[in-house]
């Protein structure tokens, strides 16, 4: 394992951008060790046979307390660009952006809209690749959804750029969601 690589990326997604990665970090920048480590599996080819214990390796091994892990979490001490407590900047979103889901919250969704759930905000893409991406990370019965997001932004939905691929938004309601076809 590059253990300082690894420092680096773990840097990256817990200090500068987590929404790359779709963490959700709390008020104090704590995320769960075991998302971070299925995020960095998924997200880095390094990073396929990525442990726990390959974090623990890193923070006790390096130069600088950089991390902490307590309670099955795991933070950055220092160094943050973004955190939690940055207001998002209102953003004028694209016509159309992507959502994918487990399937068996569909009927919810359709019903009483996307929601963020122990999240900050809710998740959307540009395209449908990132979107099956994500959702397969909770289930392989997934399905993806198109937002009418102009049309919602024009209606008084707020949305955010979280990056260049990633949109956020507190909440967009069932009228603006419909069922991406295969």
């Amino acid at each position: 394992m590059d253990y300082n690589r690894l420092s680096k990326t773990v840097a990256f997604a817990l200090r500068h951008n987590p929404w790359i990665f779709e963490l959700e970090l709390d008020e104090e920048g704590w995320v769960d060790i075991d998302v971070l480590v299925t995020v960095l599996r998924e997200e880095r080819k390094a990073f396929r046979a990525l442990t726990v214990d390959d974090l623990h390796t890193m923070i006790a091994t390096a130069d600088k307390q950089r991390y902490e892990i307590k309670d099955g979490r795991i933070r950055a001490l220092y160094g943050h660009s973004s955190t939690n407590s940055i207001k998002k900047t209102p953003a004028e979103p694209p016509l159309v952006l992507l959502h994918g889901t487990n399937d068996e919250v569909l009927d919810v969704i359709m019903k009483h809209g996307l929601k963020p759930m122990s999240r900050q905000f809710v998740h959307m893409s540009l395209d449908r690749e990132t979107a099956v991406k994500v959702a397969r990370r909770r289930s392989e019965a997934i399905v993806v959804l198109e937002i009418a997001a102009k049309r919602a932004h024009d209606d008084g939905v707020t949305f955010y750029q979280g990056n260049e691929h990633v949109w956020l938004a507190d909440a967009v309601p069932a009228a603006y969601i419909t069922v991406m076809e295969e």
